[in-house]
């Protein structure tokens, strides 16, 4: 059965980053990675992208209450090959346990734009024009 390559990620490839999601969203719920930093901030784990060989783990996460986004996802990064140690009983059927990359989740604040788009003055006056067309 052929392929598309321009399909996107596979069934497997989705369900797979699903799996790490849960794992690494768990393991941060427990803290076991001693950082102060990490510690004293709630961190959202909104998606993991898997490399389509499932080597390579690209965690986006959204710091919670943290005055440096920034800062927290570079401390996930330098405690990554720890993270990776940690959630490895729980990715065990796993042939390869993959590298994690910690991204920036910036989709609240895209959606938060478009929230307020939705909501301005000139959309509001523009969508009332729209309404008077129908009629």
């Amino acid at each position: 059965m052929a392929r598309s390559h321009n399909s996107g990620p596979s069934q497997r490839v989705l369900r797979v980053g699903e799996q790490v999601r849960h794992a690494l969203a768990e393991m941060l719920q427990r803290a076991e990675v001693r950082d102060d930093l990490i510690e004293a901030t709630v961190i959202s784990v909104s998606e993991v992208r898997m490399s389509p060989d499932l080597k390579i783990a690209t965690a986006f996460v959204a710091p919670m209450g943290a005055k440096d986004d920034a800062a927290v996802v570079e401390a996930l990064n330098r405690h990554a090959k720890f993270i990776r140690g940690r959630i490895s009983p729980a990715l065990r059927q796993m042939k390869y346990m993959p590298e994690f990359r910690f991204r920036l989740d910036t989709s609240y604040d895209n959606f938060q734009k478009i929230n307020e788009l939705l909501h301005s003055p000139e959309v509001a006056r523009d969508l009332e024009h729209d309404d008077d067309k129908e009629d």
